[in-house]
């Protein structure tokens, strides 16, 4: 455990972002504030990545989340010691040897029962970090995990779906961004949720509902205000005829009926959804272009590549992908993230866990 409050103010400024990046970012830092009020327990099944060492210290430096990793305690601490990382304040278990192993492998019996899973096949599929990382989601001994720094996306939604399962009336995981804006940037600061960027690679109209519902969801918790949902299209309101423009338009359509409370237009050119004076010429009548703050992308290439464009070229941070879904929280990681975007998706985690209970 941290000692004392000297040792705690040390590490805080040792651990200390350059100033400028959550005064850049304001959406960032309220999220990790209000994730501190909540004082919620993030798992992390990567327990000896460096990046995730990096994030666990400053998580609970910062009183942001409890956390706990895994893996076997030896090789966390050797790859802490590595880092230069403290480990003090963090809870480390192996999978193989946690005082609470044997709730886990009935959890995981229970949840897998339908598929035959025998008790020694249990014992066995419980060793792997993100079975049981999920599992302790699933009992309530952790509030939400977090992954994907090493693992593949396939791998993390894979855990969550079998061993936390479905929403209620959810058949099917999506992901989002959240895409914060530099406040000196043409953006001015502006916050935005793209969808979806992590799962489904070419969506049917009927699944952009979904997506659609799921992410509104999202993004009133997250941004704290009412979602406006652009329908993204290479045409804006007729400019252009193809058979990908009709999927938009008719997922539009479905939408309105099915969920009539959203503010959701399309389809519209991201421009026209997102600037104000492109919204006037080419959607005058619309009530959410060039207002838009929350973006569905019609496949999962341009998602993927319009959050990255996004991150990489216009500075903007991307945290993320924030699993849509599930019934309890169990979060993905850009494999090409860095520490901070790891502690931010665990304050997500923490916040959206918190709207679930």
């Amino acid at each position: 455990m941290i000692r004392n409050s000297a040792q705690l103010k040390h590490q805080r400024e040792r651990l200390a972002p350059p100033s400028n990046i959550l005064s850049s970012f304001p959406i960032i830092e309220r999220i990790r504030n209000r994730a501190k009020a909540l004082n919620k327990r993030v798992v992390f099944p990567e327990g000896t990545e460096p990046r995730t060492l990096r994030a666990a210290q400053r998580l609970v430096a910062d009183k942001i989340a409890k956390v706990t990793l895994l893996g076997p305690i030896d090789e966390i601490q050797s790859s802490a010691s590595a880092c230069k990382v403290e480990l003090d304040g963090i809870t480390l278990e192996d999978t193989f040897k946690a005082s609470f192993r044997d709730k886990i492998v009935c959890a995981a019996l229970a949840a897998r029962k339908e598929k035959g899973l025998t008790q020694s096949q249990a014992e066995e599929l419980v060793n792997e970090p993100l079975i049981f990382a999920a599992l302790m989601v699933h009992e309530g001994i952790a509030d939400g995990s977090v992954a994907g720094a090493d693992k593949s996306t396939a791998d993390v939604l894979k855990a969550g779906i079998q061993m936390i399962g479905m929403s209620k009336g959810i058949e099917f995981v999506s992901a989002c961004f959240l895409i914060a804006t530099p406040t000196d940037s043409p953006m001015k600061g502006r916050n935005f949720v793209f969808a979806d960027s992590g799962v489904i690679p070419d969506p049917s109209a009927e699944q952009l509902v979904s997506i659609c519902k799921a992410t509104a969801s999202t993004a009133r918790v997250l941004l704290v205000e009412e979602p406006k949902i652009a329908l993204l299209s290479f045409s804006t309101k007729g400019s252009a005829e193809h058979a990908r423009v009709d999927k938009m338009r008719r997922a539009l359509e479905l939408i309105k009926k099915e969920a009539p409370e959203l503010n959701v237009d399309g389809e519209l050119q991201l421009d026209a959804a997102i600037i104000s004076d492109v919204a006037a010429r080419k959607a005058p009548n619309s009530a959410v272009a060039g207002r838009a703050n929350v973006l569905i992308f019609p496949d999962l290439d341009s998602a993927n590549i319009g959050y990255k464009l996004a991150e990489r070229f216009g500075g903007a941070s991307a945290t993320g992908p924030i699993v849509q879904g599930l019934a309890k929280q169990a979060h993905d990681l850009s494999r090409g993230c860095e520490s901070d975007d790891i502690v931010n998706m665990a304050a997500i985690a923490a916040i959206l866990s918190a709207e679930t209970e």
